[in-house]
């Protein structure tokens, strides 16, 4: 349960909480819109989490996500999800982290345009070998950089809250330039922020007692990343006011330099470093479960179904991820990709927490060790919420949001060349492919 709840909070803790409250304060104009956002986003999250761990429970297998689209929707939907998420989702964001990571590493190391893009294929390529040896490798760094991270933004939260600086009063405008469009591209950020709950699920046909562990490693992570969120944003707006966190690119960095002085910069630069390495790492841990799945269902090529002789990981899956990675790093088209995958991954978690729903009635006999709390409630919520996100989105930011279904789009062109390809790949009548 440990290493499964520190997946968790270690990927979803990235840079976004470092970077990424500039944008929503530009969006929300007071302290409690701003609150506001960050707890709904972490709400909807949750609820998304609880259904999560009623699928997870029910059928604890590597890919996950993959498998619940599969059992609920068929091969088609399935397949769709795991191109997108190996195409953008997963593999853009671990391109911009290391990227980002290079950005950081330097503030203590100049770096040339080159030397950054060798910093971010080398942190990959480190990263990657460590995932490529064994699952306990893979788990043992993301444990040790997960606790070194939270307690980082601890420390940087617990400095503001002693530190004698505070905000200027702000001056609160005759009218309150409020909408719901501005609130949907706020919690477009918070999103972003909390992108990654559902990672843990690509992994848990290797979790040790998973009807048990799973929901519990969710829950736990989830919450705990969220009171770390609302906390960080309460100890940026003690120090801060609205339009200094809005006109600045690295919050962070400004909050540190105001509470800690000089050495702020140093500590909050390590900060970021330590939590993108531990972003990374777990984003390579499962990412390799999803083509391991589709290989194993003969939905991709058969070499990344293959479990490695000695290390007992996906060794090939792991090598061509990181491969494709480093190309994005390289091309710089990590940039359009990461951009345009939150609405493309956004439509599959909504799918997938719809599947309780339709499992629930397409097999009722099924055991379900855990249920999810709330249901139906919190699964219409989530349904609900969902759906005006990406509405919000499609009306707000149309150009990203097509871009998001092409991406989505092709990966039906794949499927239909794949199964052109492969036409023994036969599909059964319950959505499992026979291999």
């Amino acid at each position: 349960m440990l290493d499964a709840t520190v997946i968790v909070i270690g990927i979803v803790i990235g840079s976004g909480i470092f970077l990424l409250p500039n944008l929503i304060a530009r969006n929300l104009p007071s302290r409690a819109s701003i609150l506001a956002a960050w707890v709904i986003s972490g709400l909807l999250s949750f609820f998304g989490a609880l259904a999560y761990a009623e699928l997870g429970a029910m059928m604890p297998a590597t890919g996950g996500q993959y498998v619940y689209l599969r059992e609920a929707y068929g091969p088609l939907c399935a397949f769709v999800c795991g191109w997108t998420f190996m195409l953008a989702v997963l593999s853009g964001g671990s391109a911009w982290l290391a990227v980002t990571f290079a950005i950081y590493a330097g503030y203590f190391v100049p770096l040339t345009p080159a030397m950054s893009k060798v910093t971010s294929i080398a942190l990959i390529a480190a990263l990657s070998a460590v995932n490529y040896v064994g699952v306990r490798e893979g788990a043992w760094v993301q444990r040790t950089f997960t606790y070194l991270k939270i307690a980082a933004l601890l420390a940087l939260i617990g400095a503001a809250f002693l530190s004698p600086h505070s905000a200027p009063a702000a001056v609160v405008p005759a009218k309150p330039p409020v909408s719901l469009a501005h609130f949907g591209l706020a919690m477009a950020a918070c999103l972003m922020a909390y992108n990654g709950w559902s990672y843990v699920s690509f992994v848990a046909g290797e979790v040790r007692d998973p009807q048990r562990n799973l929901p519990r490693s969710l829950a736990i992570g989830m919450a705990a990343v969220a009171v770390l969120y609302v906390l960080a944003n309460v100890a940026y707006l003690k120090v801060m006011s609205i339009p200094e966190i809005a006109s600045t690119e690295r919050v962070g960095a400004d909050l540190a330099m105001r509470t800690m002085g000089s050495i702020g910069g140093i500590f909050v630069s390590l900060t970021v470093l330590l939590s993108i390495v531990g972003a990374v790492n777990g984003c390579i841990l499962t990412a390799a479960r999803i083509p391991f799945a589709q290989a194993r269902d003969r939905l991709f090529f058969a070499r990344f179904g293959e479990v490695h002789p000695r290390f007992q990981t996906p060794a090939c899956a792991i090598l061509w991820g990181g491969i494709w990675t480093a190309v994005l790093v390289l091309t710089g088209s990590y940039e359009t990709l990461y951009s345009y995958s939150i609405l493309a991954a956004w439509i599959f978690y909504t799918m997938s927490v719809g599947a309780v729903f339709v499992l629930r009635r397409k097999l009722p006999n099924a055991v379900r060790p855990y249920r999810m709390w709330g249901y139906p409630a919190t699964l219409f919520l989530f349904i609900v919420a969902s759906i005006w996100f990406m509405v919000n989105a499609y009306v707000t930011q149309p150009g990203p949001s097509l871009m998001a279904s092409a991406i989505v789009a092709t990966g039906v062109l794949a499927y239909w060349i794949w199964r052109r390809l492969e036409p023994a790949c036969e599909p059964q009548e319950d959505g499992r492919v026979d291999v």
